[in-house]
Order: structure tokens, then C-alpha cells, then sequence
């Protein structure tokens, strides 16, 4: 008994992330993305975050203010 992948599409059917579906080929492959490319969005996401942190920072210590001297 072999297993399935998709509907019609047996196991044999699916080599190195591609596979035949309704005649067609099809890549199942995630995208490729280098070590660099990774770093930079790691670095981006970083530098987001930080941002954020600074701008909800700042809004709870205007709230904290307000209250204080209101």
C-alpha cells in the first residue's frame, strides 16, 4: 500500500519537492531564500520590533504623565 499525496498522485510521483498533479508538473519546493537574504530579514524584523517597542514606550509614558500632573 503506498501513500498518497494528493488526489490521484502516489508517493513515487513526488521526488525532490516536485510532483505531477492532473498531467501538470508542479513544484512543491519551498522558495529559496540564501543565508544573507535571511540575515537581512532577520535584521529587518529586528529593527521593526524596536521601533514599536520605542513608540509604545513613549504612549505609555505620555499616559503615565497625563494621569500624574491631570
Amino acid at each position: 500500500m503506498e501513500k498518497k499525496i494528493g488526489d490521484n498522485n502516489n508517493i513515487s510521483d513526488y521526488v525532490d519537492g516536485l510532483y505531477v498533479k492532473n498531467g501538470r508538473l508542479i513544484n512543491g519546493r519551498p522558495d529559496s531564500i540564501t543565508g544573507i537574504q535571511q540575515a537581512a530579514n532577520i535584521k529587518r524584523m529586528i529593527d521593526r520590533q524596536k521601533q514599536s517597542d520605542m513608540i509604545a514606550d513613549g504612549i505609555e509614558k505620555s499616559e503615565m504623565r497625563k494621569n500624574l500632573f491631570g
